[in-house]
């Protein structure tokens, strides 16, 4: 009986640690409009089971700036700009698991730029996917 006990411990928590990535810890669990501004940014926040569409009203020069006034990333500064560690409250964790958020742009273009440095235009859709290496 003890031994069923551990096991089912084990399991329980083998799946709780195995969530990341997955919409369970998401802010946003449906498609949401977002701000007042002048220009409007769509983004779609993606893992390998949903994709959550958020359309952005903004003043906002950046994608990120964008973002990160409706706290939908969050992430550290690097070398290269803001590493996005978080999306829609789901962390993606490198050192972990090899996952990362990928930025795609245009026609579904993996981005050489960060989300922080990446100036977009007035209609234009960008995606952030939750990826693993």
């Amino acid at each position: 009986m003890k031994r069923t006990g551990v096991l089912s411990l084990f399991l329980a928590l083998l799946l709780l640690c195995s969530c990341s990535g997955t919409f369970e810890t998401a802010v946003y669990n449906e498609d949401a409009t977002l701000g007042t501004g002048l220009k409007t940014l769509t983004v779609l926040i993606t893992d390998a089971e949903k994709t959550i569409t958020f359309t952005i009203k903004t003043d906002a020069e950046t994608v990120g700036e964008a973002l990160t006034e409706h706290n939908l990333i969050a992430g550290e500064k690097g070398q290269f700009g803001l590493y996005i560690k978080m999306a829609n409250g789901v962390r993606a964790d490198f050192e972990k698991d090899g996952a990362y958020w990928g930025f795609y742009g245009k026609n579904g273009e993996y981005m050489n730029s960060g989300a922080d440095t990446t100036e977009f235009a007035d209609g234009d859709t960008y995606e952030l996917k939750y990826t693993k290496g």
